[in-house]
């Protein structure tokens, strides 16, 4: 399956690039009976329908004009944005995300909990700083890198 997406970004890397718009993500899982390939875009200020329907129809034209076929079964190619709850995978999403709220899922438990979400305060390549509300008080935590699961994008309530 990681040979299908490392294909994928291939394809879609350069077409992206000629668009100006930035590859967040692409999965390609089985849901139900059937295969989806989602490709996520994203630029500053937003992606628009007409946009992701371009990056579809190139992408699919790449996609079938390849021999042999990268994706021997049937699929259904989904490109969208990453929505307000983007993930942060890439060192360029953390450093975006410098002041944002995110949410952060970890292997492991910290201080009795897996899930944290906060103001992301600061990032280096081995921890990042969380400013946390805690009822009423704020707290800074410092997580370790290695031990994130994942990370994304958040909305404060």
């Amino acid at each position: 399956m990681s040979s299908v997406i490392e294909t994928v970004q291939d394809v879609v890397t350069p077409i992206v690039s000629d668009l100006h718009v930035e590859l967040v993500d692409i999965e390609f899982v089985k849901e139900g009976k059937s295969w989806y390939l989602r490709v996520y875009i994203d630029k500053p200020g937003g992606i628009d329908i007409e946009e992701c329907a371009l990056v579809s129809e190139k992408v699919s034209e790449q996609l079938d004009a390849m021999d042999p076929d990268p994706i021997p079964q049937a699929y259904f190619l989904e490109v969208s944005s990453p929505g307000a709850e983007r993930p942060l995978k890439k060192e360029a999403d953390y450093q975006r995300a410098i002041g944002d709220y995110i949410h952060i899922s970890l292997y492991q438990p910290v201080a009795g909990a897996k899930i944290y979400e906060g103001t992301l305060k600061s990032v280096s390549a081995d921890e990042l700083t969380l400013d946390i509300k805690i009822k009423t008080r704020h707290k800074e935590m410092t997580f370790d890198r290695k031990k994130i699961a994942q990370a994304r994008l958040a909305i404060e309530f």
